[in-house]
């Protein structure tokens, strides 16, 4: 990471740094997000639990849909945000057994996902069903001659 100011015993401060590459450290373990799509996706891919407190827009669908009812790895806080909660949710994710139990299944989504990406992964195979279609729309172009549209004509 640039810019890595020491800060104490327990952790560093840096200037800017990419959240993948923070989330990439072994000693991370959860984040705190708004719960927008990037965030969510990244968190993910590698494995991290979220505490999480969504306030406008599509973070709420992402909160209440993907987060809440499918993957069931995140703490959400609800209402203001006051020390007493922050301080619950982060000892739910890092002490209790509860957030061991979530690191476990982040875990496992991050192993789906990377799955998905090999050759016969889900992702990899709609990739591949994705291009092939394409190819045919491309094929499909180069036998005609002309386009018609309102009216005019377009001799190719």
């Amino acid at each position: 990471m640039k810019s890595v100011q020491f800060f104490s015993e327990n952790g560093y401060i840096v200037k800017r740094a990419q959240q993948i590459e923070v989330l990439r450290h072994p000693a991370v373990g959860g984040l705190w997000s708004h719960c927008g799509w990037n965030s969510t996706l990244e968190s993910i891919v590698k494995g991290v639990p979220l505490i999480y407190r969504p306030f406008q827009s599509e973070w709420k669908v992402n909160a209440a849909y993907i987060v809440i009812s499918v993957w069931e790895t995140w703490i959400q806080l609800e209402s203001e945000v006051e020390r007493g909660k922050v301080k619950r949710a982060v000892k739910r994710l890092i002490v209790d057994e509860e957030g061991a139990e979530m690191r476990e299944r982040a875990l496992v989504l991050k192993e789906k996902f990377n799955a998905s990406l090999t050759s016969g992964g889900s992702s990899y195979l709609a990739l591949d069903e994705f291009v092939k279609y394409l190819k045919t729309k491309v094929e499909m172009l180069k036998t005609i001659d002309h386009i018609e549209l309102y009216g005019s004509t377009l001799i190719l």
